[in-house]
This record gives structure tokens, sequence and C-alpha cells, in this order.
């Protein structure tokens, strides 16, 4: 279990994404500010799955609250080294073109800074897209430390059919609507020193930046 205060929220980008984002912030694909030569590295099925895919935020509860379109929102995870991050980094499903570690950088913010903006958000208990998930809205943001499994989010193995649920949790996540400016980003992590010194020369301070490649497979 987590203090508010302490959770960190991760979203993985490609590296040529970087200084776009520097002077943009983390922009929606609808954003007046999107940056129209994005780089995708996702799988482009679920993309367009989520794209059009209504939810609804009942905060476990029987009735739902409301209706809302995921692809209206940026999602974010809680921890680094996510299943879909796997499929980035070596293909599979509908991503035809892996990408090399060192070309994905993490950007991660603190959730109370990003709460703080004021913005419309919910978070999720597993994969966003799983039937089974639920999704809790803002009077639940005080509960997220005891609704969030952390030992799975943090766990190193979910792969197999018997880690199936731990898979599931571990991909909770926490979804945003509207654009994030640069200055609520905390740091950025790469794959290695010659990726930090290419973060370095788009203007990052060198204490903004983490090598971690225990972060990537």
């Amino acid at each position: 279990m987590k203090n508010i205060n302490d959770i960190e929220i991760y979203r993985i980008t490609h590296i040529d994404n970087i200084p776009h984002i520097l002077k943009n912030g983390i922009t929606h694909k609808d954003s007046l500010k999107k940056n129209l030569n994005y780089k995708n590295i996702g799988d482009i099925s679920l993309i367009s799955i989520r794209s059009s895919k209504k939810i609804g935020v009942s905060n476990c509860e029987d009735n739902v609250v409301k209706e809302i379109n995921l692809g209206d929102f940026i999602p974010f995870y809680f921890d680094v080294r996510m299943p879909m991050l796997y499929v980035i980094q070596h293909g599979g499903n509908y991503v035809e073109n892996p990408t090399n570690a060192k070309d994905i950088i993490y950007i991660v913010c603190k959730l109370v800074d990003i709460l703080s903006l004021n913005l419309e958000y919910y978070f999720s208990n597993g994969h966003a897209t799983d039937y089974f998930t639920k999704f809790y809205d803002k009077t639940k943001i005080n509960e997220i430390n005891t609704i969030l499994d952390w030992e799975c989010i943090e766990s190193k193995y979910w792969g197999g059919e018997e880690n199936a649920v731990i898979k599931w949790k571990k991909q909770a996540e926490f979804l945003i609507k509207g654009d994030i400016p640069p200055k609520l980003i905390k740091y950025f992590i790469c794959y290695d020193n010659s990726i930090r010194e290419n973060l370095i020369n788009f203007g990052i301070s060198e204490q903004s930046i983490k090598i971690d490649p225990d972060a990537y497979f």
C-alpha cells in the first residue's frame, strides 16, 4: 500500500517525440497542440479499440456513475516494465515493427501534481479494456492506495496462464483528459548513458534523467 503523495505515474513514448513534449507538454491526439509528427510505438489494433471504446465508471458499485470514451483520455501506468512494453520491444499482436529499448523513454509525473491541474480523470483497477475491470472517479482518489493491488502492479513476473490475474491488475491505469504541461514532468527514464546524453542535448537537466535498464526488457 502506498501513500498518495508517493505515487508516480508513467507513460512511454518514442525519443523522437521528446522535443515536442518539452515544448508543449504531454498532449492528447485531439489537442490543438498535438504533435503532427508523432511517432507511434504502440499496438495499432489496441489503439483503434481504445479510440471508440465506451466504459462505465461505477466506483465498484452496482450503478454506473458515468460513461466515458476511453480514447478521450491520456493513459498512464503506475509502474515500469508493463506487458505492453514487452510487445513494443519484441513485436507481436499488431506491433509490426518492434522498438529498440534505447528509443523508448519513460515520462514520469507525481500523481499529486497531476491532481493539482483539476483536469477530468479516472483510474482503473486493471487493464482498461478488460471486461472485469472497474473504473473510479475523483470521489475515490483518496482510496487509490487500497483500491489498487500494488503487489501485482510492482510484480516482475506476470507471464503464463497461472499469472493472468497479476498481469491484469498490473496494468491498472490512470486516465487524464487534457494536456499536461511540461513543468509537471518530474523526470525521465532512459535505457543507457548514450540516450541520457541525447536527452541532455534536448535541454533536459541531468537531475531530471534516470538511467534504468531494468525498466526495460
